[in-house]
């Protein structure tokens, strides 16, 4: 009982500031084009408050910024040398991972965000990756699953850039986002939460559309849909390249 009124204290107090409290925000660019020399972009998300009272003083407001790549099934296996060889000795089905997913945040989120509201909404690069089910594939799953997430920070597929959010006055805020240059093409959810003490008050919702363009894009559809062409395609080339090679060889050494 004690809990419970515990709880609707809590909930009663939320209320009146989730109502007072909403995000208005926009993209620099809500397209990214991927050609030949695509090095990578940056997206600004930028925004405000709007508020029907008052700013209230306290619990202190934060702003919490999530950029998610499209999200596949993988596969996680973990290698061991055995009579000198690597082989493959565990594995584990991952349901969903995102191929990218930056987190920018105005304080540590640690702070900001509670346990509960992090597992309501799916914001931490962990939360993002459904990995239910897993613990009866292999007996260190959770360490496959760390292994996932320290490769793709290294490659900088998974960020986490804490108080790199800029919030005026608690109003304003903007941040810029980094696109690494191997993105995955597809559609890209950007999310904005607002927080006080550690629970989210309000989210808002974007996206950008990753394609593409030129030559990139006529070689992909190629390959998905005329595989037999693109195979001829990429056989004639190897071919042509290697004949110019020995060509240009001789005609140096003679």
């Amino acid at each position: 009982m004690r809990r419970a009124l515990v709880a609707l204290l809590w909930l009663c107090l939320a209320l009146p500031v989730a109502a007072g409290e909403t995000i208005v925000a926009g993209l620099s660019e809500n397209r990214v084009s991927i050609t030949a020399d695509f090095v990578g972009s940056e997206i600004l998300v930028y925004g405000a408050v709007k508020r029907e009272e008052a700013i209230p003083k306290t619990p202190r407001l934060h702003v919490i910024v999530t950029v998610e790549g499209p999200s596949t099934p993988l596969v996680v296996r973990k290698k061991e040398r055995r009579f000198g060889i690597w082989v493959n000795t565990e594995s584990v089905q991952i349901g969903r991972a995102p191929s990218f997913y930056a987190v920018a945040t105005t304080g540590f989120l640690a702070d900001i965000l509670s346990e509960t509201e992090n597992l309501r909404h799916q914001i931490t690069i962990p939360r993002a990756i459904r990995a239910v089910g897993i613990s009866a594939m292999a007996k260190d799953s959770p360490g496959l699953v760390e292994a996932l997430l320290r490769i793709r920070e290294a490659e900088g597929q998974f960020r986490l850039d804490e108080r790199t959010v800029q919030l005026t006055e608690a109003t304003l805020f903007r941040t810029d986002v980094e696109l690494p240059a191997n993105l995955t093409e597809g559609l890209y959810r950007v999310r904005i939460f607002l927080t006080r003490g550690g629970v989210v008050v309000d989210h808002l919702e974007r996206q950008i559309n990753v394609r593409k363009e030129g030559l990139e894009r006529f070689l992909t559809n190629l390959a998905r849909e005329q595989p037999l062409i693109y195979g001829f395609l990429s056989l004639l080339i190897a071919v042509a390249a290697g004949y110019g090679a020995s060509t240009a060889f001789r005609l140096l050494k003679s």
